[in-house]
């Protein structure tokens, strides 16, 4: 008998800074090509939509297929305020972004390219609903009309920062908003969500949990595990999973293994699962409103994979060009989620070139104004500290003699 020699695989992306960008593996196909498949369908008849992919806009911009007919996505003022949300947040990203570079902030995460998905996920919610997201799920608290002052002083630990400076920066935290307090650690928010979600079922309230992860994320233990207690106790929950092809300079080869998509990993836990062409904005918007009525008639727990691409560093501590090509996130092959429902909107007749401009400049003087403002009450070149009396507050309903004392030694 012959024995092979034993090898390891070591997984690596197509292409490294120097080449040209390669995304020949990636198979997109045609839009309007899979149906909307029943609210109760299961997990061994999701398979086709699991391994395929749901897209709604073509090449031109056109809206096509079942996903695409009837759909309140496709509602003009739904639409523009879509495109309205996404520019917000990209000129947000930016702004804040220059902010750290500046020295007024210490860190901040981008989701540019992937605004598309928590902007129309948002829209899809109601009141009570609750999202457990990640560090790069902001999009979720513009869409849901989150104050500007709040994010912003939360970024720069000023005293316009709800939590007062009790966290980290980006890691933001509304209940109010159905914004659960995001952790450094990846992947408890994936546990935390089914939790909620089977509180909210025993309760009997109507209102739904979502959790959300990257790519690189689901080799934690707590994807698994919110998985499989998801598919025990049917709980109403979204599990969304963020497929951006790149956790921090690891490519996503690393975390799928030999799994063709993330979202079949859902389907072996027999919890049924979809993947999306989170570049597209009606696709996402119509697939979450599916979503959130699966899940909030009580027909259990759905995954949905979002395939997309993180177009910026992986954070302002990252640079990006020492571990893919400069160009790459230009030939990403789904496009620019902003771009798309743009050309779609101009297609239709309800959006124009001028009228876009005309929104950008209005929004960004918006934000500019109210960064400006927010940066009156301190910033890291010219901190305004809270009294250091705040990390004795809002831990104990009434303070204990002992932390009373050490408030006192410090003079407080």
């Amino acid at each position: 008998m012959v024995v092979g020699e034993a090898k390891l695989n070591f997984p690596g992306p197509p292409a490294r800074p120097g080449g040209a960008p390669d995304f020949s593996l990636i198979e997109v196909p045609e839009p309007g090509v899979l149906p909307v498949p029943p609210l109760d369908i299961d997990a061994e008849a999701s398979e086709p939509f699991a391994k395929g992919m749901i897209r709604v806009l073509d090449d031109a911009g056109n809206a096509v297929g079942p996903w695409a007919d009837g759909m309140g996505s496709l509602d003009p003022a739904h639409c523009v305020q879509g495109l309205i949300d996404m520019l917000r947040m990209r000129i947000i990203d930016q702004r804040l972004l220059n902010a750290q570079r500046q020295g007024k902030s210490s860190f901040y995460l981008q989701c540019t390219g992937e605004e598309a998905i928590g902007c129309a996920f948002q829209r899809q919610l109601s009141p009570g609903d609750m999202n457990f997201p990640t560090y790069r799920q902001q999009s979720l608290l513009i869409a849901a009309d989150y104050p500007l002052a709040a994010l912003m002083g939360q970024i720069y630990a000023n005293d316009c920062d709800p939590t007062e400076g009790r966290q980290l920066p980006t890691m933001h935290s509304s209940r109010d908003y159905g914004f659960f307090s995001i952790s450094g650690n990846l992947g408890t928010q994936y546990v935390q969500a089914v939790g909620w979600a089977m509180a909210n079922a025993l309760s009997r309230n109507g209102q739904i949990a979502a959790g959300w992860i990257g790519d690189g994320a689901t080799a934690s233990n707590d994807f698994h595990s919110a998985l499989l207690t998801a598919s025990v106790y049917q709980p109403p929950v979204i599990l969304n999973i963020v497929n951006n092809q790149w956790a921090i300079s690891t490519c996503t080869a690393i975390a799928a293994g030999a799994s063709r998509t993330y979202a079949e990993r859902a389907r072996g836990y027999g919890v049924p699962a979809l993947r999306v062409d989170g570049n597209d904005y009606l696709a996402v918007a119509a697939v979450s409103r599916w979503a959130v009525e699966r899940t909030r008639s009580g027909l259990g727990p759905v995954a949905i994979e979002w395939f997309t691409y993180r177009t910026a560093a992986h954070s302002t501590s990252d640079d990006p060009n020492a571990y893919r090509p400069r160009d790459e996130a230009a030939m990403w092959p789904l496009g620019d989620p902003v771009e798309r429902l743009k050309a779609h909107l101009i297609g239709r007749g309800i959006w124009s070139e001028q009228q876009h401009a005309q929104k950008q400049a209005e929004l960004f003087d918006e934000i500019v104004t109210t960064q400006k403002e927010v940066e009156q009450h301190g910033t890291f070149v010219n901190p305004r500290p809270f009294s250091p009396a705040k990390i004795f507050e809002g831990v104990y309903a009434h303070l204990p003699d002992h932390l009373r004392r050490q408030r006192q030694e410090m003079g407080y």
